[in-house]
């Protein structure tokens, strides 16, 4: 299947979606669902003739990164930590002040110097992510084919890594597709920085009802590295 009718197949599974489930209260956790069941779906076969992936469990290189995620994936994300902060709590984890703490360190870095202070990402322990059944697109669709370069890269030595082609093209078109159909919704579609949304989210229980009513509550912690315009001509095209 061609980039465009791949796209086009998963807009229109997003739109329905949107459609049937418009005002549902666990439609952002739905999203996230159908997005990381489609880049899982798809994923292999795109990459079926890259080499083997260094990525495994335990190894935590790359996440110093900044993460974009969607609105779906935001509030998605804030769920599963208002339900596991008080058992994590009362076995002295503060995941939340884990993020105000690498948000407070990282709050309106660019990329490079996200990448040169080295932050860890909060959900990160014993180098495991605590948060990886709901993480978003941007985590799953960053994958390495090198070990060591990735090491080298995070340590600064090093500015390219062989990450794989595939998973980036399958990240790009799913999370494109949602945002295409969120954008047709009147939803919301744009991309945030994800400790700083997470925060929005977390400390207004009004958020999600929000967005579901067309607001943007995650303005303040939303990315520009592509113009909305620009964004906007490429869905309309794949369409």
């Amino acid at each position: 299947m061609s980039a465009p009718d791949f796209f086009r197949q998963q807009q229109q599974a997003f739109a329905a979606t949107l459609a049937q489930q418009a005002g549902a209260a666990t439609l952002a956790s739905q999203l996230l669902a159908q997005a990381a069941d489609s880049f899982g779906a798809n994923v292999a076969q795109q990459c079926a003739d890259e080499p083997p992936l260094a990525c495994g469990r335990g190894c935590a290189t790359c996440c110093t990164l900044r993460v974009s995620a969607t609105a779906p994936e935001v509030l998605a994300v804030a769920a599963f930590l208002r339900a596991v902060q008080p058992r994590l709590l009362s076995r002295g984890v503060d995941l939340v002040g884990q993020v105000r703490a690498a948000d407070a360190a990282t709050h309106g870095l660019g990329e490079a110097q996200r990448v040169a202070l080295r932050q860890r990402c909060p959900f990160i322990a014993q180098g495991v992510c605590v948060i990886y059944a709901v993480r978003p697109l941007a985590c799953r669709g960053h994958a390495s084919h090198d070990l060591r370069a990735c090491a080298e890269a995070a340590a600064g030595r090093r500015d390219e890594v062989p990450f794989s082609p595939g998973h980036r093209l399958v990240r790009a078109l799913v999370q494109g597709a949602l945002q295409s159909a969120l954008r047709d919704a009147g939803l919301a579609w744009g991309a945030y920085e994800l400790n700083a949304a997470l925060l929005l989210a977390l400390d207004d229980d009004a958020t999600e009802a929000a967005w579901l009513a067309g607001q943007d509550p995650l303005s303040d912690a939303a990315l520009d590295d592509v113009p909305a315009d620009e964004m906007t001509r490429v869905f309309d095209a794949l369409k």
